[in-house]
Order: C-alpha cells, then structure tokens, then sequence
C-alpha cells in the first residue's frame, strides 16, 4: 500500500465566491504532488442531509415528486432533506455544536414530507455526497413498516406530492432512467443488499 501522504494536495489559495445563508461557494489553488500548482478547482459547502428509503405496511415505497432546479424537471425520488444545525447555517464545520442527530433528521424529514413514521430503522450508509466538488455528507436510512400518522408539515419552499410505488415499480422507473436522483438510486440498490 503507498502512502497517501504523496497524493495528497495542499491548499494555496482561496477565494469565497458566493457565502451566504444557503452556500459557501469557493474557488481554490492547489499544489500538486509535482509541486506545480493548478488553479481554478471550484466546490462548495453544503449541510449534510439524509435520505430515506421507506416502505409502508403493505411493502409500497413512499416517494415524492418535486420539481429539481438543476435539471428543471419534476423528479420521483425518496423522501429526503437537510440535517437541522445549531448555528442555523446551511454549510460549514464538519461538527457544529448541538446539530441534529441524522436519525432524528431522517424521522423529521420522513414526517414531514410524508405524514408517516416508523418504528424500524436501519442506517444503510454515510457517504460523500459528491466528493469531487462538495463537501456534506449523505446519510442514507431504510424505515420499514410505517405508518400514516398526520399529514405533510411542509417548508415554505417544498411544493411536493406523495405517491407509493412497488418495488418492480421503482427498479422499472431507475432503468428507464425516471428515478433522476444519483444518491437515491444508490439508496435503492443499498437496501437489496440488507
């Protein structure tokens, strides 16, 4: 095994673009193992989020359909959101003291965007949510079993239906290339391996 020690680049310079409530934009030089320096790599910093792949009673998926922005288009995917933080910020330290548990995110969230609850959890995975140009954390759940229980409770900016799906249904839409979102895909085909 080599020492990551030669791969690794060092931080030169960087610029914040764009840093306000929802993002921190920056564009950053880098020093390569070379000792060359390369510039502009552009990323952001986002707060980690969670997605839930949830079935009810009868084993039909909750999915929600929203509109996306990047790709102008309502999508189907699983019901998902951001990870409550105690400074309020959308981005920034790994840590930030007091934020929101990802389970009890998970929950909220699966509330919130749906009405139902589970007593069945299982945490699937926390991953990189797109390790070339972000920096949050994705941390994927499976809730069996659940149950509707209220209504949406939903953010002033959601504007979402709910809609239950089998799952030939779901791996019907992913081959077709109808299920648009790359990290609930993965959530998908991580909930056949448990």
């Amino acid at each position: 095994m080599t020492d990551d020690k030669d791969l690794m680049w060092e931080e030169v310079s960087t610029e914040h673009i764009v840093q306000d409530e929802w993002i921190d934009f920056r564009k950053t030089a880098y020093r390569f193992p070379d000792g060359k320096i390369f510039e502009p790599f552009y990323t952001y910093s986002r707060r980690d989020y969670v997605v839930i792949v949830a079935s009810d009673e009868d084993g039909k998926y909750l999915c929600v359909r929203q509109f996306r922005q990047g790709i102008r288009e309502v999508t189907t995917e699983f019901p998902a959101g951001g990870i409550e933080r105690a400074d309020g910020k959308q981005y920034g330290d790994r840590v930030p003291t007091s934020s929101e548990d990802a389970l009890a995110a998970a929950k909220r969230e699966l509330s919130e965007e749906t009405g139902y609850e589970s007593d069945e959890w299982t945490h699937l995975i926390t991953i990189p949510s797109n390790a070339t140009i972000a920096d949050n954390l994705a941390h994927i759940y499976l809730a069996r079993n659940c149950k509707k229980m209220s209504g949406q409770n939903l953010d002033e900016m959601e504007f979402l239906n709910v809609e239950k799906y089998s799952a030939d249904e779901i791996e019907q839409m992913i081959s077709e290339g109808n299920f648009k979102q790359a990290m609930h895909v993965m959530a998908w085909l991580m909930t056949q391996r448990v």
